[in-house]
């Protein structure tokens, strides 16, 4: 049996859905599902636990449905999704020890320079460039780092990627949003697995929220193969400034 009343899970379904069609254009579901959460009667710790375990299948849907249409190829993000799960499982094994209150004050003030750079940087394009950083340094650089980030707070994370890729891989902004799919969704995992020791996330909500986050994952993907940057860069600006509204808006 769900953990909440059927009519809460029909929402909290309908917030997945949506979610996961913002999630696999631009990334900041969370936004959308955690504090739904939070709402239907969640505490902090298990909403944040549950919100992984949902997050986990809209983005694998995404990147699933990414690579049919010939964007990326699974098979050579293998180890830098291993390196994310294993990076953020250390991430949030280290909330306890890292000031987490001092690097979220500065967090809205990265997401709002992502949005800005996405909007006024001219030449982000679908168009991949030369790279500035090899495959394998930023395997072990990037996304170590952007996945023990999600591990230890997580907002944002898809933004960061997105970001490395654009800025350090060469890639376009719709192969960039390709590949960081199944890199989110390895670091979303990751967490899960150690949230999982000190929480108890609501499993049969997350798993019914999960196939909302497929459906909506699946169409967003749809969307952005369809209209790459157009949709994108514009998604990806509202979705950082929303986030880091949010930030700030909690903290007043």
């Amino acid at each position: 049996m769900p953990e909440v009343t059927f009519d809460l899970l029909g929402l909290l379904v309908m917030a997945a859905v949506f979610a996961g069609f913002v999630d696999s254009i631009a990334g900041g579901g969370g936004l959308i599902t955690l504090p739904a959460l939070v709402l239907a009667g969640a505490p902090p710790v298990t909403a944040i636990a549950t919100n992984k375990v949902q997050g986990v299948f809209g983005a694998v849907s995404a990147a699933v449905a990414y690579a049919r249409r010939g964007l990326v190829d699974p098979r050579r993000q293998v180890l830098p999704a291993a390196i994310a799960f294993v990076a953020s499982i250390g991430g949030a094994l280290c909330v306890s020890l890292l000031p987490t209150d001092t690097l979220r004050l500065g967090l809205p003030i990265l997401l709002i320079a992502v949005a800005v750079f996405f909007a006024l940087k001219p030449g982000i394009d679908d168009m991949d460039r030369a790279e500035r950083m090899r495959p394998f340094v930023f395997n072990i650089t990037a996304v170590p780092a952007i996945a023990a980030y999600d591990g230890l707070l997580g907002p944002g994370a898809g933004a960061f990627y997105m970001l490395a890729f654009v800025m350090l891989s060469g890639r376009g902004v719709l192969k960039a949003t390709a590949h960081t799919k199944l890199l989110n969704a390895a670091s979303n995992a990751g967490g899960l697995c150690a949230f999982a020791l000190i929480a108890s996330p609501w499993w049969v909500t997350g798993l019914c929220m999960g196939a909302g986050q497929i459906l909506g994952a699946q169409l967003g993907a749809r969307l952005a193969a369809g209209r790459g940057a157009r949709i994108i860069k514009p998604l990806l600006v509202v979705v950082t400034t929303a986030m880091a509204l949010r930030m700030m808006w909690d903290w007043f």
